[in-house]
């Protein structure tokens, strides 16, 4: 556990040494407070004490910065050649693919808390629902993960930050929209593994402030998966090496 810690503090590190994370901070900051207080879902004109606009803009924003978050994580250090030096001093593949989860995780959490300031101004216009906007940033969260594990088995498989960005963008493509299109479009046991295997429904889900069983092993899932298909990578190529 402490050598994952070490390489937490050193990938968050990183992203604020160069720069990533004050770039991410200011986009998502920026884009999701635009979208969500002045341009088609003013709260103020609407009159109503909800971050549903908020939490929908946060959801497509964060499928687009994810990706360039992760893009970097394995394959510029294979590209490098830092990553054999980290492999060799006794770290386990696991340590590693955690250690840069829970960084790029962090840097998401950390987004999301400068939000906060948006459920103090909206709670000033009236009543808001507490459930409603826990199980919206529940959800936030819970999809970042997964598209963080997905964005860092991209990385995994090549040295290529565009290569692993466009496959991290393809591959989530799938859980945030094409699974719901062709659940939509399908009828019987197909339309139901379809809809079973989309992302934004179970998101849907846990926005609405119901915290289903199946919604959490779905996302969990995700996490572990792309988690375990990252560290798997890894040993195939020093198994290779």
């Amino acid at each position: 556990m402490n050598t994952i810690w070490i390489i937490t503090k050193r990938e968050l590190s990183s992203f604020f040494d160069s720069l990533i994370a004050y770039i991410l901070l200011l986009l998502f900051l920026g884009f999701s407070g635009f979208l969500t207080w002045l341009y088609g879902n003013d709260i103020f004109l609407i009159g109503q004490a909800s971050l549903r606009g908020f939490i929908s803009m946060a959801y497509w924003t964060l499928f687009f910065f994810i990706p360039a978050l992760t893009m970097r994580s394995i394959a510029e250090e294979k590209k490098t050649g830092t990553i054999e030096l980290l492999l060799t001093k006794a770290v386990k593949d696991r340590d590693v693919i955690i250690g840069k989860f829970l960084a790029a995780f962090l840097l998401i959490v950390i987004a999301l808390a400068f939000t906060l300031p948006y459920i103090i101004t909206v709670a000033s216009i009236g009543n808001i629902d507490n459930g409603g906007i826990i199980c919206g940033y529940l959800g936030l969260m819970l999809m970042s993960a997964s598209y963080i594990s997905i964005g860092i088995f991209a990385s995994s498989i090549t040295n290529n930050q565009i290569v692993a960005f466009l496959l991290s963008m393809f591959i989530g493509l799938f859980f945030h929209l094409i699974f719901d299109i062709m659940a939509s479009s399908m009828t019987g046991i197909t339309g139901e593994l379809f809809n079973t295997l989309s992302l934004s429904k179970h998101f849907e889900s846990l926005s609405r402030g119901v915290i289903d069983t199946k919604d959490l092993i779905y996302f969990f899932s995700i996490i572990f998966l792309g988690l375990f298909f990252a560290e798997n990578s890894l040993s195939k190529r020093k198994i290779a090496g």
